[in-house]
């Protein structure tokens, strides 16, 4: 399983937004020839080497632990004797807040606007912002609220005392908002209560407006609210919400016909709920019911493409593919990229090419254009003997393919025999830039809580101000991070920057030792350990997943110990965060993995991720049904699972590429191996 989702784009993303297009390839001289590193072109006054930054910081660190110390014992003489010291040290403003925020209650102005100045956009001002709004709240000091008050902050409470500091100031255009605030499935903030008490005698929560938020929270299963707004609703409306929640707790209601005829909009809601909920226990026969009341009401057209659209994913969830393909194919509207993506794997796992070819051309124009679906559309043609399309043939759409650093990039340039292209494109930039980025007061406070072993703080400053630089100096700060030994933020920098070309920031070696002693112990290629490692943890020795995976190569510690009591390993829980341990408990359990399949990367990578079980239920028994590789892992039925070993293939080509070592993408014996 993988524990970095946030350094990569969502899986359901081609992978190449993962990897990396290359527009400026660089060619190697052979698939399978040593692949050397080449040093990009740089330019005039730019540089991607960061020298070593000595720790400058060492005596003040003493002195902000003092402080501290100081500061919660009261002393008030000393704290102020240290902080004085500290002047240009990149915690004091940690300091200051500290010794500001219990004197908010005394209404600090000066003080508190001495500080937003000093450490404008910081992540502590905008936390000192959230504390000194309630503040004011508290002491109903309304027009003051109203001058600090910030709408890009995402508190909901604080949207509400905004409003309300609207209203107590003459400004009625305040309830208008309120619509929306009040309109959510949730429960507000009692801090609301004030407003919408105002918003209600100014008549604006409607019947409309009741039956809408009622709606939601019956989605969302909060039976109390829902029994709430049902009696908030005018006394003839009032059946039909309980009608609703009737249906929402039993959706077979929904075949008594009978009860549903009523022609309202709040009916329509009641029918489209109903079937909604009623398919994912019987799809085929919420179809026949959606097909009886599609013809009794008339229903909205994005509504009918809605339900259509949840009916036929249900079907193909349920393995009803020809139902679903006869209602798609009977709705020229219905071509939503999951629903259209979900039966084009469907045809190709029965390998149906004639429809492959059919589904392709319903997807959308943006996603017709991906280089996933082209690749497969250059697989159709070549089934169907289609010799051109839109004017290519099936060569010429692998070879535009082909220079992309990435699985389906890969696949192309296996296809045409071409070399592989590895562009690796290093941040290049100017000293002026470097000092710019260098110098930005959170990315010196991430890296001097980062020395100092804080790393839940070193990571808030870190996030918090890199999301507010443009792109180019997110790529700085990536180099940056990386000559710190921060190799996850480097990479996650560069994802965050959108660029994909630093591959030594992108896909840094490390722990080289433990990977080789691990290697020669179970024959494992370096490359697959290297590649499931960056995949598993960005080298994050301390990682831990919420499925309770721990450390580089991401081990359920159950795992790890039959991995080491089946090679005679000692093994302690705490061991999982030691990197040789970690490395080693990992590669054994590779070793058993592809032991168990021949050698085999592909299922070996699908096994680490999704566990052996489902890879059993995976495979094919009967020979007649059994898939060429490349259909077998784009029909994986997990999409996390598909984009884990595209990944680990793909990283492990950019391993061989950066170490300078031979790598097939796909071996010969893999390519050969029905699935």
């Amino acid at each position: 399983m993988s524990f970095t989702r946030l350094l990569f784009h969502p899986l359901g993303l081609s992978v190449s937004l993962i990897l990396g297009c290359s527009l400026a390839p660089l060619s190697l001289a052979n698939n399978t020839s040593t692949q050397q590193a080449v040093a990009p072109p740089g330019i005039a006054l730019a540089s991607s080497h960061i020298p070593t930054k000595p720790d400058q910081y060492t005596v003040q660190r003493k002195k902000y632990a003092a402080a501290q110390k100081a500061l919660s014992a009261k002393n008030t003489t000393e704290f102020h004797r240290l902080s004085e010291q500290l002047a240009g040290y990149p915690l004091l403003t940690y300091l200051e807040y500290e010794e500001l925020v219990p004197r908010l209650v005394n209404l600090p102005y000066k003080d508190v606007e001495r500080f937003f100045a000093r450490y404008p956009d910081s992540f502590l001002a905008e936390r000192l912002t959230h504390r000194w709004l309630r503040t004011l709240a508290q002491r109903q000091q309304w027009q003051d609220y109203r001058r600090f008050y910030d709408a890009r902050l995402s508190d909901p409470e604080l949207a509400c005392l905004n409003l309300r500091a609207r209203l107590e100031t003459k400004d009625t255009s305040a309830l208008v908002e309120a619509d929306s605030l009040w309109n959510i499935e949730k429960t507000q903030s009692k801090a609301c209560d004030p407003v919408f008490e105002q918003w209600k005698k100014a008549g604006r929560m409607t019947p409309e407006l009741i039956w809408s938020r009622h709606l939601k929270v019956v989605r969302a299963g909060d039976v109390g609210m829902a029994g709430y707004l049902a009696r908030q609703l005018p006394a003839a409306k009032q059946p039909l919400a309980l009608q609703l929640q009737q249906v929402n707790a039993n959706p077979g209601l929904i075949k008594q016909t009978t009860r549903f005829s009523q022609q309202t909009p709040e009916m329509k809601s009641i029918i489209l709920l109903g079937l909604e909920k009623y398919a994912r226990q019987d799809a085929s026969d919420a179809l026949r019911l959606w097909q009886h009341y599609d013809a009794q009401q008339l229903f909205e057209d994005a509504d009918r493409l809605h339900i259509k659209h949840q009916i036929a994913l249900r079907l193909l969830h349920q393995k009803k593919d020809r139902e679903a393909e006869l209602l798609v194919a009977s709705s020229p509207d219905l071509s939503r990229l999951d629903l259209v993506e979900w039966l084009i794997r469907e045809s190709l796992r029965r390998q149906d090419w004639e429809k492959v070819n059919e589904w392709l051309t319903r997807l959308p124009d943006d996603a017709r254009q991906t280089e996933r679906w082209r690749y497969w559309r250059a697989r159709t043609m070549e089934e169907l003997k289609i010799l051109e399309h839109n004017g290519e043939t099936p060569t010429a759409i692998y070879a535009s393919l082909a220079p992309q650093r990435s699985f389906y990039g890969f696949l192309s340039a296996d296809k045409t025999g071409i070399d592989y292209h590895l562009l690796d494109r290093p941040v290049t930039f100017t000293p002026e830039q470097l000092t710019k980025v260098e110098n930005h007061p959170g990315i010196q406070r991430a890296r001097e809580f980062y020395l100092m072993g804080n790393m839940s703080a070193a990571s808030r400053e870190w996030f918090y101000s890199t999301r507010r630089l443009p792109a180019q100096d997110i790529a700085i700060a990536g180099r940056l991070a990386k000559s710190w030994g921060w190799y996850r933020q480097g990479i996650q920098a560069m994802v965050d920057g959108n660029y994909w070309d630093d591959l030594e920031v992108r896909f840094p070696v490390l722990y080289q030792d433990h990977v080789a002693k691990a290697a020669k112990k179970t024959s494992v290629n370096p490359l697959l350990i290297l590649a499931v490692t960056r995949q598993e943890s960005a080298f994050m020795h301390d990682a831990k997943s919420p499925a309770g995976a721990v450390g580089l190569m991401q081990l359920l510690p159950s795992t790890a110990k039959q991995t080491a009591q089946r090679n005679g390993l000692s093994f302690h829980q705490q061991d999982l965060l030691t990197p040789e341990k970690n490395i080693a408990l990992g590669s054994h359990y590779l070793e058993q993995l592809l032991k168990t399949y021949d050698g085999n990367r592909i299922l070996a990578a699908a096994a680490y991720n999704a566990g052996p079980g489902r890879v059993r239920q995976w495979l094919n028994k009967e020979k007649d049904s059994q898939l060429p590789y490349d259909v077998w892992i784009e029909t994986i039925p997990f999409r996390e699972t598909r984009g884990y070993v595209q990944n680990v293939l793909s990283f492990s080509v950019i391993y061989a590429y950066r170490l300078g070592q031979k790598q097939n993408f796909i071996t010969p014996e893999e390519a050969n191996t029905q699935l």
